[in-house]
């Protein structure tokens, strides 16, 4: 049996993670970290060292927050405790150099996004990004999501222009914006325009939008329930195991 602690346990995808774990047949909750510390039918701590110095834990799933989750795997991953992670807003600077913080054995699982659709869309960026000099990413996300662009956006952003062999998009950039309207055209991610919209009504989305002479090619994705992602993080959990160091990417796992 897997032994599972989940951080922001009391958070809306910290309870989906709650409730895949304990659906799963393979898997047990050892313990919540929220310091919100609600009342549960199982042990939750305030903080990560609380947690472990508690409970046996064999995989940490941290969906926090941004300014939260570097805290979180610095205390977990010297312990060797293996970590997978869906918050957002870390580097791959910051990610490598907790990862190092790891005994051997150790691995730090990182997924911007753990649907295997959003999956499956970076991968066919990456086939059309060869055969279309201009591409764009529009990221659409509900207005509570505390980093722009979103981990998605950025991981298939650079996985295109790793697939271009590092040539920009073609499109016309920065240079045509207009004075006082400086970000019309959006951030560039490795020469990759990327735009993120926030606005209530929407989920998780995003659209990549390819463009030639006479022709477009738009791969869009979107998840309207927080239910799509368990499959890819109980995935996770199971695979983790098998590593060291640091490991990006749901794909890495799915073959």
């Amino acid at each position: 049996m897997i032994s599972v602690a989940v951080a922001g346990c009391a958070g809306r995808m910290g309870q989906q993670v709650v409730a895949a774990v304990n659906g799963a047949d393979d898997m047990q909750l050892a313990c919540g970290i929220d310091p919100a510390l609600p009342a549960e039918d199982f042990p939750v701590f305030a903080t990560v060292a609380e947690a472990l110095d508690a409970c046996a834990v064999d995989v940490l799933v941290d969906f926090t927050r941004p300014d939260v989750v570097a805290a979180n795997l610095a205390e977990a991953l010297p312990r060797g405790v293996d970590c997978v992670v869906g918050t957002t807003g870390l580097s791959t600077e910051k990610l490598e150099e907790l990862a190092a913080l790891g005994p051997a054995g150790t691995a730090l699982f990182y997924a911007p996004n753990f649907t295997t659709g959003a999956v499956l869309m970076m991968e066919f960026s990456q086939v059309a990004a060869k055969y279309f000099p201009q591409v764009e990413v529009i990221e659409y996300h509900h207005e509570k999501k505390l980093d722009a662009p979103s981990g998605t956006a950025v991981r298939t952003a650079q996985l295109i222009a790793a697939a271009r062999e590092g040539q920009p998009s073609e499109a016309p950039g920065r240079e045509t914006e207009i004075a006082g309207a400086e970000g019309a055209r959006g951030a560039l991610i490795d020469g990759i325009p990327v735009h993120s919209v926030r606005s209530a009504g929407f989920s998780a989305s995003q659209e990549v939008i390819f463009g030639s002479f006479g022709q477009t090619l738009t791969l869009r994705h979107d998840s309207w329930d927080r239910g799509s992602y368990m499959p890819g993080v109980l995935l996770g959990i199971r695979s983790v195991g098998e590593r060291e160091g640091l490991v990006v990417g749901l794909e890495t796992f799915m073959g």
